[in-house]
C-alpha cells in the first residue's frame, strides 16, 4: 500500500481511520524501510480489533453514555501511541455531535435542501433561512450536556498527547449536529493556551458543503481560525454536492484556499477510492502548482 503511494511521488502519506490491525506490521516495516514518511494519523487508526471497515465515530468524545466515553478515550490513546510509533506529528480526531433520540432538526434542513439546492447561498430565501435560524436554536438548546462531555474527553487526553509529542488535529465537519458548531471553534481554540498540543484541522470539502448550507462562509472561516491551523484535508465538491472529488474538478476556490497554507501545515490530498491514479497525479501537480 505504502509502496503505491511512493510510486506516485508522495514522500509523506496520513494513514487513516480505515487501517485495520492487519496492516500495522506492514506499515511499521515501511517506515523503518524509509519507504515514505508518516505526517498525519486519524482517529481511530488503527481501527479496534474486530473492526475492518473505516470507522472514525464508532466511539464519540460527546457521548453521554460512560462505557461509550471510556472506550473513546481507551482507542484515542492506543492511537496516539501508534502516532507516536510511526513518528506522525498530527492525529486528526472528530469530536462528536448532539444527539437526537426525535426530530433531528438536520432532517428539515436536508428535506429544504434536497428541494433547493442553493438555498444556503441565497440570503434572499427567507423561508430556508428561517427554518435555518429555528433549527440551530434547538440544535444548541440541546447541546450543552455533549458540548461538556467532549470538553471533559479532550482534557483528559491532551496530557498523554504532550507526553508522545502528537498533536491532536480538530477536523470541521459536515453534518448539521456535529461538534464544533463552526461559528463556535474560533472561540473554542481560544480556550486552550498556545502551547498546547491541539490544533485546527480544516476539511475543505466539509466547509464547502457547510457554505452550501448557509453556515458559514469559506474565507471568513479560514481567516478566524487561521492561527491555530495545523493542516488540512484537500478535496474537491462537484456541482451536486459529492465531495472527495480531484482538486479542480468542482465549485472550490483552490486559489483562495492556498492563500491560507504555511509551511509549518500538513496538506493531505483525501481523494475518494474511486479517483483515478492520472486524477490522484493531477491533484498533487495542482498543489504543488498552488504552493
Amino acid at each position: 500500500m505504502l509502496k503505491e503511494m511512493a510510486g506516485l511521488g508522495f514522500t509523506h502519506v496520513e494513514l487513516s481511520h480505515g487501517i485495520r490491525i492487519t496492516l500495522v506490521p506492514g506499515i511499521i516495516r515501511a517506515v523503518q524501510e524509509g519507504v515514505v514518511q508518516i505526517s498525519s494519523t486519524h482517529n481511530f487508526c488503527p481501527l479496534p480489533t474486530g473492526v475492518t471497515q473505516a470507522a472514525p465515530n464508532l466511539f464519540e468524545p460527546s457521548a453521554l453514555e460512560s462505557a461509550e466515553q471510556e472506550q473513546w478515550l481507551r482507542h484515542t490513546k492506543r492511537s496516539i501511541d501508534f502516532a507516536a510509533q510511526v513518528r506522525a506529528r498530527v492525529l486528526v480526531c472528530h469530536l462528536g455531535r448532539v444527539s437526537f433520540f426525535w426530530f433531528n432538526p438536520a432532517k428539515k434542513i436536508q428535506a429544504y435542501l434536497r428541494e433547493h439546492p442553493d438555498a444556503g447561498r441565497t440570503p434572499s430565501d427567507r423561508t430556508y433561512h428561517a427554518l435555518l435560524a429555528k433549527a440551530l436554536a434547538r440544535l444548541r438548546r440541546r447541546m450543552p450536556p455533549y458540548w461538556a462531555r467532549m470538553k471533559e474527553s479532550i482534557a483528559a487526553v491532551s496530557d498523554y498527547a504532550q507526553q508522545k509529542g502528537v498533536k491532536l488535529g480538530f477536523e470541521n465537519r459536515e453534518k448539521f449536529d456535529e461538534l464544533p458548531l463552526d461559528a463556535d471553534y474560533a472561540d473554542f481554540l481560544a480556550e486552550f493556551p498556545a502551547e498546547a498540543p491541539v490544533g485546527y484541522w480544516h476539511d475543505t470539502g466539509h466547509a464547502d458543503i457547510k457554505e452550501g448550507m448557509g453556515l458559514l462562509e469559506h474565507r471568513a472561516h479560514l481567516e478566524k481560525l487561521s492561527a491555530r491551523t495545523i493542516g488540512w484535508h484537500l478535496h474537491d465538491v462537484s456541482a451536486e454536492g459529492k465531495d472527495h472529488q480531484p482538486v479542480g474538478s468542482g465549485r472550490i476556490d483552490f486559489k483562495m484556499v492556498s492563500g491560507f497554507w504555511r509551511p509549518e501545515h500538513l496538506l493531505t490530498l483525501e481523494l475518494s477510492p474511486r479517483v483515478s491514479v492520472e486524477d490522484v497525479r493531477s491533484c498533487k501537480a495542482r498543489i504543488e502548482g498552488l504552493l
